[in-house]
């Protein structure tokens, strides 16, 4: 029961924490957009939190009835993402008694899938209908799977970030978003969190843009997103910061971008850093906190012509 309550609270946390942070491009308490609103982001966290927590029930299943839960009350597909990033590891989270890392029972987890957890899963992609993670060679959603869950991400991970990291054990980030996560003083500031989402935007291009547009244009956003944080470093007030990160959303959003994967896979790393921050599992293997850096901000102020690169594409 402990376990459960503290798996809820973290998910929540999470959630709730990505969503004070200005994201260009998506929803924040700074800026709803593509038809969505933070109170439904809000909701969304509180309807899956139970499904995603009742470790009674196998992966799939739990992925499904959160899906579900959210869908009962929204009519548009606000958090798959984050329900299929966030449900192994809230798994791997109730496996403390065992006192293991919580890398390792992660991967515990994801090789442990089965063809029941995929079938579960595909059915909670088609109720949450994001226009996305579709077919390949080799499997549909559409279609009842053959194989366990993991395998059917690894079919899908060269076109969706989300799979990906079911297919690489997370490793984006336990190798990459994490250890940038903890170089800061205060992660969970808003400013941190805001590099954190511009960081894998730029180095990763978003999936969810690539599926709507095509993959040229989540590499122009990736470069936009990459000329951003640049300009970010040379903001001397938070206020400025803000009339920068507002000209971007702005722009992303008449263009109808949305990073949404790069959002998720925010959330999925504040969930990771919040496991481990409560001590209930063991520090992450290889990631030692350093608080060499802050998020204050001391270099020159920027020129105000200057201007961030943004796709205008529709």
């Amino acid at each position: 029961m402990i376990a459960t309550q503290q798996a809820a609270s973290a998910y929540l946390h999470a959630c709730k924490l990505e969503l004070t942070a200005f994201k260009p491009g998506n929803v924040s308490v700074y800026s709803d957009g593509h038809g969505m609103s933070v109170e439904d982001f809000i909701l969304s966290s509180q309807l899956s939190a139970a499904p995603l927590t009742d470790f009674s029930v196998g992966l799939g299943e739990r992925i499904y009835n959160a899906v579900a839960a959210t869908r009962s009350q929204l009519e548009c597909n606000t958090n798959l993402g984050i329900i299929l990033l966030a449900a192994p590891l809230l798994q791997a989270f109730s496996l403390d008694k065992k006192k293991q890392i919580l890398r390792t029972s992660l991967q515990q987890v994801l090789e442990s899938t089965s063809v029941e957890d995929a079938d579960w899963c595909s059915r909670a992609i088609r109720l949450a209908a994001p226009g996305g993670l579709g077919s390949s060679e080799r499997y549909d959603v559409n279609t009842t799977p053959d194989v366990n869950l993991l395998e059917v991400m690894r079919a899908a991970e060269d076109r969706d970030q989300i799979a990906a990291q079911y297919a690489n054990y997370y490793e984006d980030i336990f190798d990459f978003a994490m250890p940038l996560l903890m170089r800061y003083r205060e992660p969970e500031s808003k400013s941190v969190i805001e590099d954190l989402y511009l960081a894998i935007l730029a180095r990763w291009p978003d999936s969810h843009i690539a599926r709507k547009f095509d993959p040229a244009e989540a590499e122009t956003v990736s470069d936009c997103a990459s000329s951003l944080q640049k300009q970010l470093k040379k903001c001397s007030s938070y206020k400025q910061r803000v009339r920068l990160l507002r000209q971007a959303d702005e722009a992303f959003k008449q263009a109808g971008i949305n990073p949404g994967s790069s959002a998720d896979l925010t959330v999925a790393t504040l969930l990771a850093h919040r496991i481990t921050s409560q001590g209930a599992i063991a520090r992450i293997q290889g990631i030692q906190t350093q608080a060499d850096q802050s998020a204050q901000f001391h270099q020159p102020t920027i020129n105000e012509g200057e201007i961030i690169c943004l796709s205008t594409k529709r």
